[in-house]
């Protein structure tokens, strides 16, 4: 068992239960991380769906942000979809006020690039290092990314715009793959926090 990574969910808004299940069926310890004590006790974290403002405001506010910045600068594997997204940019196209980020990923994201909420939709995927087959992404007022850095690879594309991002032990994806029953992702996640551990 000791080869079984413990990964944490930040657990401030979102997907949370989703996460967690997805996590655990790709063979992790998966639990809610609240606060940074809880933060210090996980080998890789996943940051959820959301939405962006309010859940940087919330990692402020719970003293969430800066140990989450120290431990992704440090190399803790960090998963972040479609606002956990956006958490990870370096930048951001058009924040809104008081937006901060946790970095991670050398890139420029637009929030909320592919519509409003009536517009989601469901798409198949095409994921670099994913086998079997397309992944299906529920796309949910998600962002896309602009442009990225020499040090982020682009793993996913979807109309002609950057959908899924890694660079080291951090991976980010516009869309939500827990929602899906597919947990691919998740196990490519899983794997990775298992390579640093």
């Amino acid at each position: 068992m000791s080869d079984t990574p413990v990964i944490g969910v930040l657990a401030l808004q979102g997907d949370v239960r989703e996460h967690l299940i997805a996590l655990a069926s790709a063979d992790a310890l998966a639990r809610p991380v609240r606060r940074p004590e809880e933060l210090a006790e996980v080998d890789g974290l996943v940051i959820p769906g959301g939405e962006s403002t309010t859940m940087s405001k919330l990692a402020v506010l719970f003293g969430m942000m800066e140990p989450l910045r120290e431990r992704v600068r440090a190399g803790m594997p960090v998963y972040g979809t479609c606002a956990g997204m956006i958490l990870l940019a370096e930048k951001i196209l058009d924040p809104r006020s008081g937006q901060e980020t946790a970095g991670g990923i050398d890139m420029i994201v637009r929030r909320n690039a592919f519509g409003r909420q009536n517009e989601s939709f469901e798409a198949a995927v095409e994921v670099a290092g994913i086998e079997g087959g397309s992944v299906e992404g529920v796309f949910i007022r998600a962002p896309w990314v602009e442009s990225v850095g020499a040090g982020a690879e682009v793993i996913a594309e979807h109309g002609g715009h950057i959908v899924a991002v890694r660079q080291g032990n951090v991976l980010a994806t516009s869309f939500h793959p827990e929602l899906t029953g597919d947990h691919r992702m998740h196990a490519l996640f899983v794997d990775m926090v298992r390579a640093v551990k």
